[in-house]
């Protein structure tokens, strides 16, 4: 397969506007499976937590044969924390399809990946999708997209992009809002007609970029990226250079060729100039790394990946219930599977602490880094994490925090409390614009107060308010906030819950646990309204005497705990707290499980502060 029959491309978008029911219609559209082949919603989407969650969260290509043509198709992630993942697929395609939702135009997300693609150069094709939806505005969408390409500085070239519409879901496209509807074939025929063919050279040494790292059970690493010159197949001897500059090739015999052909991968005989494949035969292999032919070629230049914003402790469990539910609770297992994540993803950098067992692991948000937890207590971990916490930097000896821009569409009704909530999170609005009952607010606010907003969103808008933000700039700190306004609830015992505690117990507030379940001292068991911690005993059982029967008081009826999800867990614990994550439990717990020796820190504390 020559180069001016290849086509590589990545379909980029705002989370939630149909990337990856896209993908699944350009396989079915290519004619690749036999008519009664059963094919899976979102396809693309093989982690498992990608189907329970409804999102994309690692970059994966493949590609369809269509009309003697090969056409790479690479599915991103839509979510801001899993934005590099983007950046690093820009290097191994030529074009990029924009999906723009036909009723929420261009979201914040999609201000960020088209930046990035624009500025590599990259042909992009815009298509407005979910054209079926009611109150869609394709006109006013398309002047938006055409806006935010002037913004972005786009070419001549870029600004004249094919625009397309249909409806991924629906199987439909045309070439105008009011067009016939057409086969998704004629979504191919486009990409076929205005994606450029890839710059490769069929001739000279071997030469690639590596943009992705997969796993096979029987060869160990894949290194996938873009063929730039040559040809690659088995048996070669090709050459891996190394991470910094003068650092000397490894020498390295590729022991398999793989393709990425629909949702199946496959040994090919040979990899060509322009082609995406993938090779094995390395112990180890960095994203961004080169591999040659020989061991004098260039280095070739990767893309610039944005810096991480927050950090969170990765430390050893300590409980009282540690090895009980995991298999790995080492700290060398720990590291040892931080640094392979470190390898895979390149916004992930893992750095030791001056305490033995802690870690601390930065990434560009809360959720990223709770994917992690989530895919390593699947794995058998055991693992405590702390609150995420911002990465400051010292900028002309003054002290700066990262900002974002926010952007919320809420309903009229509950703009008051949504606007307060934004204002307390040290939020400065910069824009509002009203249309159909709802209400578009863009603010710019520190990175810290966006922890945990979306679930108050949630419960200020009863579920209809749409959020998301984009990294701004580093500005000065922006002082002191309270995010949480509840206490807590400690045990101070060990055991077991009991009904009888707990009955007494949840007069205070919310609760966390029911009865028979493990707890342990300086475990929270539930919320308190006020603002301080409330130690209370959740173990005590009832006495029996003479005169106290068992059975002849009335039947004790518990208000159903409150349950956390992990990202949930992580935004809402108190610097001064921890999330036990282990694979069959998720508890919350204070940093210091003593009381005594908490108290002794407290009173410590509140005598600094008052000589200061």
């Amino acid at each position: 397969m020559t180069p001016d029959k290849i086509r590589n491309l990545a379909i980029i978008a705002h989370v939630d506007h149909g990337k990856t029911t896209l993908v699944d219609q350009l396989l079915r559209a290519s004619g690749n499976f036999r008519e009664n082949q059963q094919i899976a919603e979102r396809a693309m989407d093989s982690m498992d937590l990608e189907r329970e969650k409804g999102i994309t969260i690692k970059a994966k290509n493949t590609s369809v044969h269509y009309n003697d043509h090969i056409i790479n198709i690479v599915d991103t992630p839509g979510h801001a924390d899993f934005g590099g993942e983007v950046e690093r697929v820009m290097k191994m395609v030529d074009g990029v399809m924009l999906v723009v939702d036909a009723y929420e135009g261009p979201q914040a997300q999609t201000r960020f990946v088209l930046k990035k693609a624009l500025q590599q150069g990259l042909k992009p094709i815009v298509l407005i999708n979910k054209m079926d939806r009611p109150n869609v505005e394709p006109g006013k969408v398309h002047d938006k997209v055409l806006e935010l390409f002037l913004e972005l500085d786009a070419t001549e070239d870029q600004f004249n992009a094919p625009f397309v519409y249909g409806s991924a879901r629906a199987g439909w496209v045309s070439d105008s809002a009011e067009g016939e509807h057409k086969e998704m074939s004629f979504l191919l025929d486009k990409i076929q007609e205005h994606i450029p063919a890839p710059k490769a050279e069929l001739d000279g040494p071997f030469e690639m970029l590596v943009s992705n790292i997969d796993w096979d059970n029987f060869v160990g690493r894949v290194a996938i990226g873009k063929v730039t010159r040559g040809k690659v197949k088995m048996g070669d001897r090709v050459f891996l250079l190394g991470k910094n500059p003068g650092d000397p090739a490894k020498a390295i015999k590729v022991t398999k060729v793989f393709q990425y052909t629909t949702l199946a991968v496959s040994d090919t005989v040979e990899g060509t100039a322009g082609d995406i494949v993938g090779i094995s035969g390395f112990e180890d292999v960095d994203i961004g790394q080169t591999v040659g032919g020989t061991a004098d070629v260039v280095a070739l230049p990767f893309v610039a990946i944005d810096p991480p914003t927050i950090v969170m402790q990765f430390a050893v469990n300590d409980g009282p219930l540690a090895g009980r539910e995991g298999d790995h609770v080492t700290s060398r297992k720990i590291r040892e599977r931080l640094d392979r994540e470190q390898k895979m993803n390149v916004t992930i950098s893992v750095a030791d602490t001056d305490l033995a067992g802690i870690f601390n692991v930065s990434a560009r948000g809360a959720m990223q880094i709770a994917v992690l937890v989530e895919q390593m207590r699947r794995e058998g971990f055991e693992v405590l994490v702390s609150r995420p916490m911002v990465i400051t930097k010292r900028i002309n000896d003054e002290l700066c925090e990262p900002f974002e821009t926010l952007y919320v569409d809420v309903p009229d009704d509950y703009l008051g409390g949504v606007m307060k909530s934004i204002s307390e999170r040290k939020g400065q609005i910069e824009d509002m614009s009203a249309h159909n009952g709802r209400t578009s607010i863009t603010a710019c606010a520190p990175t810290r107060g966006l922890i945990g907003f979306e679930f108050e969103l949630m419960n200020l808008s009863s579920g209809h308010g749409i959020h998301s933000h984009l990294f701004r700039e580093y500005a000065p700190h922006a002082g002191v906030m309270q995010t949480r306004s509840t206490g807590t609830l400690v045990s101070t015992e060990s055991g077991e819950a009991t009904g009888y505690a707990l009955d007494t117990i949840q007069v205070r507030g919310k609760l966390f646990i029911g009865a028979g379940e493990p707890v342990y001292d300086g475990m929270l068991v539930g919320e308190n309204p006020r603002t301080d911690d409330l130690p209370v005993n959740p173990t005590r059982s009832k006495q029996l005497t003479n005169f106290r029967a068992a059975g002849s008081d009335k039947g004790i009826q518990l208000t159903p705990p409150v349950r956390f999800s992990l990202e949930r867990a992580i935004e809402y614990i108190a610097p001064d707290e921890l999330v036990e994550a282990t694979p069959k439990s998720i508890r919350l717990r204070k940093r210091t499980l003593d009381s005594n020796q908490r108290n002794k820190e407290k009173k410590r504390l509140e005598a600094e502060l008052e000589a200061v």
